[in-house]
């Protein structure tokens, strides 16, 4: 297995410097170089490798979940915790906070859907903030606590 990955990056290198050295020159305008074939293929080859390694860790990972159970009650119970900050954060934002026809006649089309989403996702980062500066304290305090 090592000896195929090893043998499939080193084709993926020389494939890579061949297409670098057809890439287009300074003088090329920008929209023509973007349309270039070694262009788009060096593209497909990075999003092909960036699918490879999130696929991989993503399976490695899971793998590992379910071979160790206790690490997967304590994930499943973190994933559990962050969809209740996220419904929370839902139910806090209001979708008002706007005025949507403005927003429309400065010709940025929106809806209240689109705005409570917006406040749902500032709502959920401020909370992640507050709990992970509570949470740091908390470590903090322990520390001081327990000496």
């Amino acid at each position: 297995m090592n000896k195929i990955v090893k043998i499939a990056l080193a084709v993926i290198g020389v494939i890579s410097a061949i297409l670098w050295y057809q890439l287009p020159g300074r003088d090329v305008p920008v929209g023509e170089a973007a349309q270039s074939g070694a262009m788009n293929i060096m593209f497909m080859i990075t999003y092909i490798l960036l699918f490879v390694a999130v696929a991989a860790s993503l399976l490695f990972t899971i793998a590992n979940l379910f071979a160790h159970p206790k690490k997967l009650k304590k994930t499943l119970m973190i994933v559990a915790g962050f969809l209740v900050v996220v419904l929370i954060a839902y139910a806090t934002s209001s979708g008002t906070d706007i005025n949507i026809e403005e927003m429309a006649n400065r010709g940025v089309a929106t809806t209240e859907s689109t705005v409570k989403r917006i406040g749902t996702g500032l709502n959920l980062f401020f909370f992640l903030v507050v709990i992970a500066i509570g949470l740091m304290a908390w470590g903090g305090l322990k520390k001081v606590i327990s000496k």
